[in-house]
C-alpha cells in the first residue's frame, strides 16, 4: 500500500498550489498524515461518516471525502475550509490519491509475480493469465541481475537501483531480502551489445551505492531470455555468478555467468571428490599451507604465462631464484609448473582448495 510519507509529500504538493490544508484518516478515525493540526472531536464524524451512504459532506469547515480501494473505503479527506472552491481542491486531491493507491498496488502486484516467477512457484497456466492482467509481455529480450551488498537499507537500496539504471516501465526492481536486490532489466539491443548493456547498467548501480556508502557490492548477471517463463533460469545462473564471483574472483565487483570458466564446474562438484582429489594431487599438505613467498611466486608465474624470465624481473629476483623455487615446490608436490599440464593441474587444485574453505566457512 502507499506510504505514509508519499502521501505527506502529495499533501503538502496539494496545499503548495491550492492553498487550502487537508488531513488523511484511516477508517478508525485515526490520523495519517496531515498539513496542520486538526481541531474538535473530527474522530467520530469521520467514523459516522465511513459508515454513511455519502462520499462526501462538510461539517463545521471540514469537508469530508472518501477514498476507495475498489468498493472498499480505504481512507477518508479532509479539506479544511468552505465553499464551492474547497470542494473542488478535494476532490481533485481524493482523485490524485486514489490513483496513487492504483499505481501502487499495481506495483505490489507486480512486485509479488516476479517474485514468484524467479522462484519457479507459478504453473504456466498462471503466468500466462496473470502477465496477460498485469500487461506485462511474455516475449522479450530479458537478463536477470543481482545486486548484494551490506551496511544499506533495503528500501533505499531498491529506490536507488531504479534511479540508477532509469528504469523503464518495462523493467523490474524487487528485494529478496536485506542485502540482495534482483533486477529483470529487459533488452533492446542486438545480442552482441547484450554484454556492454548490462556492464553499462552495473556499473551505474556499483557507482552510486558507493556513493551512498554502501560496502562489500557485488552485482552478477545471468543470460538473456527470450520469453517471460524462462526468466528464472536467468535468475538461477546469476545466483550462481554471484556465489563462484565470491568465491574464485572475490576483488572482482562485476561478474557474468558467461565468465565464470572452470569456476562454474568446480562449484557444482560434491565435496567428497574435491577432498579426494586434493588428497591424490598433495597428500596431507594443502596449498594454503604454503609459506608466503612461494604462493606469491606461484601466483605471479601463471599470471606471466609460465614465462620464467618475465616472473623473475617482476619479482625482481635472479632467474636461477626462482628456478630453485620451483624445483622445490616441484619436490613437495611432484607437479613441474614449468610443465603445461601440470601447471593446469595444480591451477586446478588450487581452485579446488578456495571452494572447499568457502563451503567450509558456510557450515560452520
Amino acid at each position: 500500500m502507499i506510504s505514509n510519507q508519499i502521501l505527506q509529500s502529495t499533501l503538502e504538493g496539494l496545499k503548495a498550489i491550492s492553498r487550502v490544508d487537508f488531513a488523511v484518516i484511516d477508517t478508525d478515525g485515526n490520523a495519517v498524515v496531515a498539513t496542520t493540526s486538526l481541531e474538535g472531536n473530527y474522530q467520530a464524524k469521520v467514523v459516522d461518516f465511513v459508515r454513511s451512504a455519502a462520499d462526501s459532506q462538510e461539517v463545521s469547515r471540514y469537508q469530508y471525502f472518501k477514498i476507495y480501494d475498489e468498493a472498499t473505503v480505504e481512507y477518508v479527506l479532509i479539506a479544511i475550509g468552505s465553499g464551492e472552491d474547497v470542494y473542488m481542491v478535494g476532490k481533485m486531491a481524493c482523485f490524485q490519491i486514489q490513483n496513487l493507491m492504483v499505481a501502487y498496488k499495481e506495483r505490489f502486484d507486480k512486485d509479488n509475480f516476479i517474485k514468484n516467477l524467479l522462484l519457479d512457484n507459478l504453473l504456466l497456466v498462471d503466468i500466462y493469465s496473470r502477465s496477460k492482467k498485469l500487461r506485462i509481455k511474455m516475449e522479450a529480450v530479458r537478463c536477470v541481475m543481482i545486486v548484494e551488498t551490506r551496511d544499506h537499507k533495503e528500501s533505499n537500496t531498491v529506490e536507488a537501483i531504479r534511479e540508477y539504471i532509469m528504469a523503464a516501465s518495462q523493467d523490474f526492481v524487487t528485494a529478496v531480502d536485506e542485502n540482495s536486490v534482483i533486477i529483470v532489466k529487459e533488452l533492446a539491443v542486438p545480442q552482441d551489445q547484450v554484454k556492454a548493456e548490462m556492464d553499462k547498467a552495473a556499473k551505474a548501480i556499483i557507482a552510486g551505492l558507493e556513493k551512498e556508502g554502501a560496502q562489500k557490492i557485488h552485482v552478477a548477471y545471468g543470460t538473456t531470455v527470450n520469453e517471460l517463463k524462462e526468466v528464472s533460469r536467468s535468475y538461477k545462473e546469476a545466483k550462481m555468478a554471484l556465489e563462484v564471483g565470491k568465491i574464485f574472483f572475490e576483488e572482482k565487483k562485476l561478474i557474468s555467468y558467461t565468465t565464470l570458466g572452470i569456476g562454474r564446474l568446480i562449484y557444482q562438484l560434491p565435496m567428497p571428490l574435491c577432498k579426494m582429489f586434493i588428497r591424490e594431487i598433495f597428500g596431507t599438505e594443502r596449498p594454503e599451507e604454503f609459506d608466503e613467498e612461494t604462493m606469491i611466486t606461484i601466483q605471479k608465474f601463471f599470471e606471466n604465462s609460465l614465462n620464467v624470465s618475465e616472473t623473475s624481473r617482476q619479482l625482481f629476483i635472479h632467474r636461477n631464484t626462482l628456478v630453485y623455487r620451483l624445483d622445490k615446490l616441484q619436490k613437495s608436490t611432484g607437479l613441474d609448473l614449468r610443465v603445461f599440464e601440470d601447471a593446469i593441474t595444480f591451477k586446478i587444485a588450487m581452485m579446488v582448495v578456495r571452494y572447499m574453505k568457502y563451503m567450509e566457512q558456510i557450515e560452520y
